[in-house]
Order: structure tokens, then C-alpha cells, then sequence
């Protein structure tokens, strides 16, 4: 990781590394299985100030007639397995300004496929989180929330035991288009965040899962 601002916030369904200068999370992560997908806990539609962070946060009033969507990092869809964890997507440390299009979109679609590789392989592990970039887009509100140039997700499953990994990374503009586009090693992902995703994984697992992507794993 580097010297970005970086506050660990361990909630029920995720961790956020929360980021008080962007008002943005500078990632998200947290396992999905087979049994929480089929949850029936009703969707929360509001959203919060994360109580367990410290600093400034971004509120509603920011994104008011402002025309980016609340996007979730951690989808409300995968909290669904309990009434906590489905009120703690709603914090703000979980929310980014995203392009319309892109979240009831291309965005929600990989949202959706993440939920069929944990039927599939029974979990799935995801990191997701906003990039900056060039800071491009500007920011929002009184709170000064930074709009990410782009989004990233990195996912890791076992199969057979065997572990395999696939990022994706998708600009934050209108679009739509076959996942595949948006596909990129793991190890891409990396390089553009700066990020080192899954270093629990022994080190030549690891470069083994996130230098290649296995087409028949995820297609």
C-alpha cells in the first residue's frame, strides 16, 4: 500500500480501507458464499455516515442534482443474508459518485455474474474499489468528494483446489458492452492501484493467479 490515507474499517459484510481525503474508499473487500446470495433481508435504499470513521465523510446533500449516481462497492445484492450487514453497504465509506449508465449497467452486470461464480465454486472472493487517476471528473458537494476517473473488481475462486483470479476494470462513462471488454489480469490491477491484492496467498500461488486469466473460469 502506499501513503495514501488509509483508515481499516472491519464492518459485518466487508472491510473498507476508508480514505478521509477523497471521501472515498480506497478499496473494499469480502467474501461472498453460496449460502448469503440466497439471503432475503429487504434492500435498504437510504444511506449513512459511517459511524466507526474518523474525519470528514461525504452525506447526501453532496450528490444532490449533481447527476452521479450513489454507487456501492459492496453491493447491497450481496448483504442480503443479514439486516446489519445490508444497513453497513449503506455507509458512506462504502459509496462513490459513478456514472448512471455504469451502475444500473455493465457494472451491476458483473455485480450479478460475482453472485453466479459463488453458486458455482460455493465462494468468491472480491476486491473492489474506485480509481482516481487524474481526478479528471473533479469533485461534488460541499465535502469535496472526489469522482473516480474509473472502477476496478478483482475476484478470486477455488476450483478443484485450485485458486484463480481475474480483475476487471471499467471507466466511469455510460456503456455497454460484453464483460470480457472490461477484463484484465490481476496483476494489471495491481500496477494501476498499487494495490497488492491477495498477498496471503504463498508468493508463487500468488504470481501464478494473478498473471494470467482462465477464460473457461469466468466465460
Amino acid at each position: 500500500m502506499d501513503d495514501r490515507e488509509n483508515q481499516v474499517i472491519v464492518h459485518k459484510g466487508y472491510t473498507v480501507s476508508y480514505n478521509k481525503d477523497t471521501r472515498l474508499p480506497n478499496w473494499v473487500a469480502y467474501e461472498l458464499t453460496d449460502v448469503e446470495v440466497n439471503g432475503t433481508c429487504k434492500r435498504n435504499s437510504r444511506f449513512f455516515p459511517d459511524p466507526d470513521a474518523k474525519g470528514r465523510q461525504a452525506d447526501n446533500d453532496d450528490y444532490r442534482n449533481t447527476g452521479w449516481d450513489k454507487g456501492h462497492i459492496a453491493p447491497a445484492g450481496d448483504m442480503k443474508w443479514d439486516e446489519q450487514a445490508m444497513l453497513e453497504s449503506c455507509y458512506f465509506t462504502n459509496i462513490c459518485p459513478q456514472n448512471h449508465n455504469l451502475n444500473g449497467g455493465d457494472w451491476r452486470s458483473l455485480e450479478e455474474k460475482c453472485r453466479d461464480y459463488a453458486r458455482q465454486y460455493g465462494s468468491v472472493y472480491i476486491a473492489a474499489g474506485p480509481f482516481i487517476g487524474e481526478a479528471k471528473n473533479g469533485v461534488i458537494g460541499r465535502n469535496l468528494v472526489k469522482v473516480p476517473d474509473a472502477f476496478y473488481k478483482v475476484l478470486l475462486v477455488c476450483k478443484e483446489g485450485k485458486y484463480e483470479g481475474v480483475g476487471f476494470y471499467f471507466e466511469n462513462v455510460a456503456g455497454h458492452k460484453p464483460l470480457s471488454v472490461y477484463v484484465k489480469t490481476i496483476d494489471e490491477i495491481e500496477a494501476m492501484t498499487g494495490i497488492d491484492f491477495f498477498f496471503t496467498l504463498p508468493d508463487k500461488l500468488e504470481n501464478e493467479v494473478e498473471s494470467v486469466v482462465n477464460d473457461e473460469i469466468w466465460f
